[in-house]
């Protein structure tokens, strides 16, 4: 019988590091924000421009308007719903087998809080046909724009019925995000958008599960099923069910004392020594590597949990070093160049500022900007 390998804090940490995209040598690095996406079953979207900064941590040599192009002109990546029923990128090539997925299962889910809303099924159908019909005639339309032509047709809607609905119209295949309009995000029909043939096959649903198993082993592991559940927001029965039908692809360790698993095909990454210099990372909000398990306590230290998410789904950008979250940052926009301001959790090795000074000329480079960091005396 073979001895399960128990792997240490700091092994998961860098395979799920390379899983990530964050670790892995130039030749490996993506160009192309779609396959990044892609790579990673989707990028949390909630905030469009902490999408874009999540691009930029995993792929080389983009700018911020290279993903804005793929999104608006290429179209090979959209902004709907999808993991959780939150807003996410997803590269448009797996909507055909994703949104089948996801979409009639957060829709049910939702159902209660639309009623709490005034939202029966009567009134969601009506204002679904009349929004195809409005969107049709019109083209991309802003939230206002849309509540104000419903409710021309009779369609009143008011306060948080309104992100309900269009929502449920995207999960239903019927919308999804189009070109900003200045900062205001604007709605499309889907199907004008990239029409049916761009969407990807579809997939039964049982073989769905097992490719978006697949799929988040290869972004996420080692992992658990109770972490893809957490991440995707399915059932946990349908997802053991599918990690059985990988199991002869898949090697079990051993991590923190509990039973994990990631592909054969990634063990490979456990023989390959540590970077003799550390790995740091500026992680914007919502990063899924902070997503995408069922808890954060390896990446975050506990007594530093509230720092990175203190309530209300909130996730603050984070400082990694070596996968393991050191503290925070954000943006001071100054006079003649933006302000890198990272904020430690306690007094970071000397070693670790060139990487935070070569993260900061990145990330000023991306967004086309001048930058200096800043550092900050530890919190007492």
């Amino acid at each position: 019988m073979s001895m399960v390998p128990r792997l240490t804090d700091a092994q998961v940490l860098r395979l799920r590091l390379k899983a990530q995209r964050l670790d892995l040598p130039p030749s490996q690095i993506e160009t192309d924000p779609a396959l990044v996406v892609k790579a990673l079953v989707g990028i949390q979207a909630q905030e469009a421009p902490a999408a874009a900064l999540a691009i930029r941590a995993r792929s080389h040599g983009l700018v911020a308007a290279d993903v804005e192009r793929a999104r608006v002109q290429a179209r090979t990546i959209l902004r709907i719903w999808g993991p959780r029923g939150t807003l996410h990128l997803l590269a448009s090539e797996d909507l055909g087998w994703l949104l089948p997925l996801f979409g009639p299962y957060f829709v049910a889910r939702g159902e209660r809080r639309r009623l709490e809303l005034g939202l029966d099924e009567s009134l969601c159908l009506s204002a679904m046909g009349t929004l195809q019909e409005i969107l049709a005639e019109h083209g991309s339309l802003t939230r206002a724009e849309i509540v104000q032509r419903l409710a021309a047709r009779g369609i009143r809607l008011e306060g948080q019925a309104v992100p309900h609905l269009l929502g449920r119209a995207a999960l239903e295949g019927l919308i999804c995000y189009g070109p900003d309009r200045a900062t205001e995000p604007t709605y499309v029909l889907l199907d004008d958008w990239i029409g049916q043939e761009r969407r990807g096959p579809p997939l039964p649903e049982a073989a769905a599960y097992v490719e978006l198993s697949h799929r988040y082993l290869a972004a996420y592991g080692p992992a658990r099923p109770q972490d893809q559940a957490a991440w995707s927001g399915l059932p946990l029965s349908k997802t053991r069910l599918a990690w059985g039908q990988l199991a002869d692809e898949l090697l079990e360790v051993t991590v923190a004392g509990a039973p994990a698993w990631l592909l054969k095909t990634s063990a490979a990454w456990l023989d390959e020594l540590p970077a003799p210099e550390p790995n740091v990372r500026l992680l914007p909000r919502f990063d899924v590597y902070l997503l995408g398990y069922q808890d954060r306590d390896l990446a975050v230290p506990r007594q530093y949990a509230k720092r990175i998410n203190a309530g209300g789904g909130i996730l603050h950008p984070t400082v990694l070093v070596d996968g393991r979250s050191v503290g925070t940052w954000k943006i001071a926009r100054k006079k003649n160049a933006l302000e890198i301001l990272v904020e430690p959790f306690e007094a970071l090795a000397p070693q670790v500022r060139p990487g935070l000074e070569a993260e900061v000329l990145d990330l000023a480079r991306f967004l086309g900007v001048q930058a200096r960091l800043e550092i900050a005396a530890p919190a007492e």
